[in-house]
């Protein structure tokens, strides 16, 4: 997540490297519980699963502590600046690859454990 943000703005701030956890945790999540179900659907729940971080996200640090991580006022359909349409559809794009990637992921952390 944080990554994704110095990528597309050229800088990020500590929270979304917390967000970008979070969202991890969720797309491993999505993909160990619902292997069979399609990937279309399992990139919805990603999608709305991220949206619902970045706000939460955006409540406690923009407009509660006034950080002004980032503002989405001037995209459309954004609710409070913090949410918007757009980002909710790019999450969903971008779940069709962190999806099975946290998922291949998580494989390889729980094998390394094992060897522990």
């Amino acid at each position: 997540y944080g990554l994704l943000e110095v990528i597309w703005r050229g800088y990020s701030h500590f929270s979304m490297m917390i967000a970008g956890g979070l969202c991890f945790i969720v797309f491993s999540l999505i993909s160990e519980k619902l292997k069979g179900v399609r990937l279309l659907y399992k990139c919805i729940l990603g999608s709305i699963s991220v949206t619902i971080i970045e706000f939460i996200f955006g409540i406690i640090f923009n407009l509660t502590l006034g950080l002004s991580v980032w503002d989405y006022s001037d995209i459309p359909l954004n609710l409070f600046g913090q949410i918007c349409l757009l980002f909710t559809v790019l999450w969903g794009f971008l779940s069709a690859f962190a999806i099975p990637f946290s998922g291949l992921a998580l494989k390889f952390l729980k094998k390394k454990g094992e060897g522990v």
